[in-house]
């Protein structure tokens, strides 16, 4: 089952806040849902959440396209555009794929032009993430040894992207390969993408697995547990800095402190060239994920939390970042822009 899917009557997405229990789809009929469907983390994940997007503007332009002029029309895109963009400031697929739907809608001169070619543009982009993650993931196999241990994060899997995912992609693509593989999954507070979205995966996927609290890999590494870490990436600078979900840069510090490898698996529409580290906006969220789970408080009436989504490791930190295009490797400010060129 596809994580988003492009149909005649509306965008279906899996409602991953309802998941593991529950495997429920979202109907989404114009960009307004397909926006809170973003900002509520119903669709999460840097590749997913560029499709989504994608696919918003195509709703909108299927509605407007009879309502007025061609300016008219690509107007009412605009604001869908800007509504789009508004909904998370880190990944850089979000803005990628509203990038290239603009360019498809600029270069139409009628209003039916304008629907087809971003609808076109928008499954083309859904196809493309299919494509990249099976690339992604060929190529990352060839990294994982029979019998490693691996350490992954968060949730970079199929649930993350249109279907088969970034590192837990490398995970399947090695799995299938017929090499005996076993996986830690870190929980990833504060909404346990890791317990409740990886597990899910790993288990459908029949890949052997163990699932672990934030505060354990440093234990585990110590015991020669790990052999390695993997994890996936919501913007990468040209230089290899990783900005991946919090708790990401601290398993960075703790592989290289073990002598351990640790590798990124992303596409390169995550890699941003025109960025430096320092401008890029860490997501802050609702300060009440950290302090309720499941809508339960856990914490003492009048306490007070910070929430920032992502952190920031160094590509001094980063063994190699696995791409669609092939592996990179340090320097990254050469490699990475080769692969993106590829």
């Amino acid at each position: 089952m596809k994580t988003i899917e492009w149909r005649e009557d509306g965008v279906y997405i899996i409602d991953q806040t309802k998941l593991p229990h529950q495997l429920v789809l979202i109907k989404c009929e114009d960009y307004e849902r397909i926006a809170i469907a973003i900002e509520r983390m119903e669709i999460r994940g840097a590749p997913a959440i560029g499709v989504a997007a994608a696919m918003g503007i195509a709703l909108a332009a299927k509605k407007v396209a009879n309502c007025g002029s061609l300016e008219e029309i690509k107007k009412e895109l605009d604001k869908a555009w800007r509504r789009l963009q508004r909904t998370r400031p880190t990944a850089r697929n979000l803005f990628w794929a509203l990038e290239r739907m603009k360019s498809a809608w600029s270069s139409a001169d009628s209003p039916s032009q304008i629907v087809k070619k971003v609808v076109d543009e928008a499954i083309k982009i859904s196809e493309e993430d299919v494509a990249a993650c099976r690339a992604i993931g060929k190529f990352g196999a060839e990294l994982i040894s029979d019998g490693d241990r691996i350490l992954t994060h968060c949730n970079a899997g199929g649930l993350a992207c249109v279907e088969y995912g970034t590192a837990l992609g490398v995970i399947r693509a090695a799995h299938e390969s017929g090499k005996k593989i076993f996986v830690y999954a870190s929980e990833t507070r504060p909404l346990l993408q890791g317990a409740r979205l990886t597990a899910f995966e790993l288990k459908t996927e029949g890949i052997p697995f163990k699932l672990i609290t934030d505060n354990m890999a440093a234990h585990l590494m110590q015991r020669r547990l790990i052999d390695k870490v993997l994890v996936g990436a919501d913007r990468i600078t040209r230089d290899g800095y990783v900005f991946n979900k919090i708790g990401t840069y601290g398993l960075a510090l703790l592989a290289k402190a073990h002598g351990l490898p640790f590798y990124v698996a992303a596409p390169v529409s995550t890699i941003d060239l025109d960025i430096t580290p320092d401008r890029v906006i860490i997501e802050e969220r609702d300060p009440n994920e950290v302090l309720y789970i499941n809508n339960v408080r856990i914490a003492p009436e009048g306490t007070k939390a910070l929430n920032p989504a992502f952190d920031m490791t160094p590509g001094e930190l980063v063994s190699a970042i696995i791409t669609d295009k092939g592996v990179a490797y340090p320097p990254y400010d050469l490699s990475l822009l080769l692969r993106q060129r590829n």
